[in-house]
């Protein structure tokens, strides 16, 4: 298959263009820069020279606290930004593919969230990416919604290098314990969605890491396994006194008979350094 990929040049983005070339497809993909995905018209001049069979939309504001004070300019990509390439793949009789988020939930549900739970988003960010969703399947029929949490990969800022660079240079951090999720791996949520567009599964997925932790459970992972002294302090989620509220626990599972299931969120850690191990000694 035509494998059309936007956002490429991000952390998901890098690593589904690779999974999706090592799966033997015809991948091409554009970055924000070669192409804006809010323009509708340059969006749908580049899927007409394309023609792809399937599209995987990883454009994305990422920027969850920031889109608290932007909201508009947060939902022009993830709202608008979606419906227009959804309608472009469309237009040229291609499935689409929208990656979203565990924050379309508030984390009240007291359990890992399912496919048919009902969204409730607590945070700006939480709200276009539902948008996004929402655009998406009105836009195209033959639509993936892929809802994923906690992203950590190669290719981006995340987690676990923030973690890593604090302790360089200090010997404690202060993590919140009140927030619960899925720390999903990029390598290996890209081969899962590389799985699905196989596949004519359509509607909503979920598709993030098995099992489930705290922020500071994660952050004394990361030290363990990177064999890396620094001391986790816990905290709460009020004396971050971050801009957006997050849900307190909004881990993934699926209630779908053949889900795709990704390894365990321990095991995509020690994917992660040892890549990032690969890449470093490489450079």
């Amino acid at each position: 298959m035509k494998v059309l990929v936007t956002g490429a040049g991000g952390m998901l983005g890098r690593d589904v263009m690779l999974a999706a070339g090592n799966a033997g497809h015809d991948v091409v993909g554009f970055g924000h820069t070669e192409l804006d995905v809010v323009d509708a018209v340059a969006v749908e001049k580049r899927f007409d020279l394309a023609r792809p069979d399937v599209v995987i939309n990883c454009a994305a504001w990422t920027d969850v606290d920031g889109a608290e004070e932007a909201e508009e300019a947060a939902f022009a990509v993830n709202g608008t930004g979606a419906g227009n390439i959804a309608a472009a793949a469309a237009r040229v009789g291609a499935s689409v593919v929208y990656v979203s988020s565990d924050y379309v939930f508030d984390g009240a549900k007291g359990a890992p969230y399912v496919e048919t739970d009902q969204p409730a988003p607590l945070s700006a960010y939480g709200r276009t990416k539902l948008a996004g969703e929402e655009a998406t399947a009105a836009a195209n029929k033959r639509h993936f919604i892929v809802r994923s949490c906690w992203l950590f990969g190669i290719g981006g800022g995340n987690f676990v290098e923030t973690m890593l660079r604090l302790a360089d240079t200090q010997n404690e951090v202060l993590v919140v314990r009140d927030q619960v999720g899925s720390p999903t791996y990029t390598w290996h949520l890209a081969h899962g969605l590389v799985r699905l567009i196989e596949g004519i599964e359509f509607g909503t997925h979920h598709m993030a890491a098995a099992g489930h932790c705290s922020w500071y459970d994660f952050a004394r992972e990361i030290f363990e396994q990177a064999k890396v002294e620094c001391k986790v302090l816990s905290g709460t989620t009020e004396m971050m006194g971050r801009p957006a509220p997050r849900p307190a626990l909004s881990a993934l599972v699926s209630g779908r008979r053949h889900a795709i299931e990704l390894p365990t969120w321990q095991d995509g850690l020690a994917g992660y350094l040892a890549q990032r191990k690969t890449e470093r000694e490489a450079a």
